[in-house]
């Protein structure tokens, strides 16, 4: 990044990041986001991207004012 000139950036992996890696992330000047294979996964999830939708469940509940009358 240094090269580059950059200010900030992400390293994606579908692995994990090393403690020291995570570490040395929090002790430089420069902002960089570390995203994990797990984290990686939890975004695709909730964003929608690469996903597919095998099932989708309803659930329901009583209607406690139903039988009021009025």
């Amino acid at each position: 990044l240094s090269e580059q000139h950059c200010r900030k950036g992400v390293f994606i992996t579908t692995s994990s990041f090393s403690r020291e890696a995570q570490e040395y992330v929090g002790l430089i000047e420069k902002r960089i986001v570390l995203i994990d294979g797990a984290r990686l996964a939890a975004l695709m999830i909730e964003y929608g991207v690469g996903v597919t939708t095998r099932q989708t469940l309803t659930i329901k509940t009583l209607d406690s004012d139903y039988f009021l009358e009025e």
